[in-house]
């Protein structure tokens, strides 16, 4: 049980959505776009999330999109992962979503929410960063489409009111080669050390990475340093290690000296697997 109570809607269209959290906010009310729950949840029982009014954002159509338009692969927000898994349409998006939490969370936690949510992990991020994937926001201003680049830094950059609705995602990033790694310290459907996805295009590694830093978040001087000519692998990974961003997570899942450790085997993975080379 919640320690708090809150009033439930649940519009059918995009517009009643953006409307009614208007609405809501202008009552004095603190509204919250919700798809799948799990994160309000679990939050709410140690209080540290609230909402006086929840707007149940998984009725609507457009949030539940699974289809190619053209060259582009288009995911709606409120799709489960379970949704993914079961479909695969996009294998590195698969790989990477199958392995967050256990099954029977996997069927509540949608896309959009994971993407969106306070706990930092965010893995269902990783694949988009890597794809230059196009994102569909809506709010009181409108509809807004961007690049993820552009509204995803360290979280994604939603004005009051505003919510995702939809991912595109270009095929040859979906058709790619790539590589989903998540190494755990404890059970096997425990909160990650650190998830890696990485995928190949245009003969270069991309890299995205997930519990390493209180953020998820794609770096191209760890890929510059990943795909450097000339060097060994060896001296790519231990590059690439100089250029993380900061600060390293140091707390009960690992030290950050273990992350560290974890991560430089986990480039090597990826070098092996993608590069065919000897590291």
């Amino acid at each position: 049980m919640l320690p708090f109570d809150f009033d439930y809607y649940r519009p059918q269209s995009l517009s009643e959505a953006v409307e009614l959290y208007q609405y809501l906010a202008q009552q004095g009310k603190k509204p919250m776009f919700f798809s799948g729950g799990t994160e309000l949840i679990t939050l709410g029982r140690i209080d540290l999330a609230h909402a006086d009014a929840v707007i149940d954002i998984k009725g609507i159509a457009e949030g539940r999109v699974m289809e190619m338009e053209g060259d582009y692969l288009v995911l709606g927000s409120t799709l489960s992962l379970t949704n993914i898994e079961e479909a695969n349409p996009f294998p590195l998006l698969t790989k990477t979503s199958s392995e967050i939490a256990d099954h029977t969370a996997r069927g509540k936690i949608t896309v959009g929410g994971n993407i969106c949510g306070q706990i930092f992990y965010r893995e269902a991020v990783l694949p988009f960063l890597l794809a230059d994937s196009q994102v569909v926001l809506i709010g009181p201003k409108g509809v807004k489409t961007a690049f993820i680049h552009d509204v995803f830094n360290k979280e994604l950059q939603l004005e009051k009111g505003e919510f995702l609705v939809q991912l595109a995602t270009e095929r040859r990033f979906v058709e790619a080669p790539f590589i989903s790694i998540k190494r755990r310290q404890q059970w096997d459907t425990g909160y990650p050390l650190i998830t890696i996805a990485a995928l190949k295009i245009d003969r270069e590694i991309r890299v995205a990475i997930s519990g390493l830093c209180p953020f998820p978040f794609r770096s191209r001087e760890v890929e510059e340093a990943l795909n450097r000519q000339g060097v060994t692998g060896e001296a790519r990974v231990e590059r690439a290690l100089t250029v993380l961003p900061r600060p390293i997570l140091n707390d009960i899942e690992g030290s950050a000296e273990y992350r560290l450790f974890v991560l430089k085997n986990l480039f090597i993975d990826i070098l092996r697997a993608l590069d065919g080379m000897t590291v």
